[in-house]
């Protein structure tokens, strides 16, 4: 009997002492955040450097070598291309799905200029995952290919895009510190 009674008693003080930690919960302030009505800057303002957001493609500076295409591990990134009679290669399509994409940026290390890169864009919910498609390559306007030249680029506003390439290049090859 005397150990059924302390078996009782050790229950209730186990109970109160679970429930105090719950009332004590009950008369804290929230800690939580409205997003986005009530924070005191944008997200994007507190991510850090090397963030890995949605894909942009820079599509003046792309040089359709397809090496993104080629090493994306799910194939969430499809371009394709058609020979014109002067030897020029246009791209007439190039589509990355975001919804399939796992934000890895094997596609951002390998492209030679720069041009795939990820943004601080993270905001991607919609009911239609077909909306998920991001197409660089607008229907009937198909996009020639950058070829680099040799001295360096010649054109300020390419030359700057080249650079914005670079410097994303150079941040993602060094190692976090």
């Amino acid at each position: 009997m005397l150990s059924y009674l302390k078996n009782v008693f050790e229950t209730v003080v186990t109970i109160f002492e679970g429930l105090s930690i719950t009332f004590s919960h009950l008369m804290r302030r929230p800690t939580t955040i409205q997003y986005p009505d009530r924070i005191d800057r944008p997200v994007q303002e507190t991510l850090p450097l090397r963030y890995r957001g949605h894909l942009e493609v820079d599509m003046a500076i792309c040089t359709n070598c397809k090496a993104c295409e080629r090493e994306c591990p799910i194939t969430c990134i499809a371009i394709t291309d058609s020979e014109e009679p002067d030897k020029k290669r246009w791209m007439t399509q190039f589509d990355i799905d975001l919804a399939k994409c796992m934000y890895c940026g094997i596609c951002a290390e390998v492209c030679p200029t720069g041009s795939i890169r990820h943004s601080r864009e993270f905001e991607g919910a919609c009911f239609d995952p077909a909306a998920m498609v991001r197409r660089f390559v607008l229907d009937g306007a198909p996009a020639p290919a950058f070829k680099p030249k040799k001295g360096g680029e010649t054109d300020t506003e390419l030359a700057k895009k080249v650079e914005i390439g670079e410097e994303f290049m150079d941040l993602f090859a060094q190692p976090e510190k």
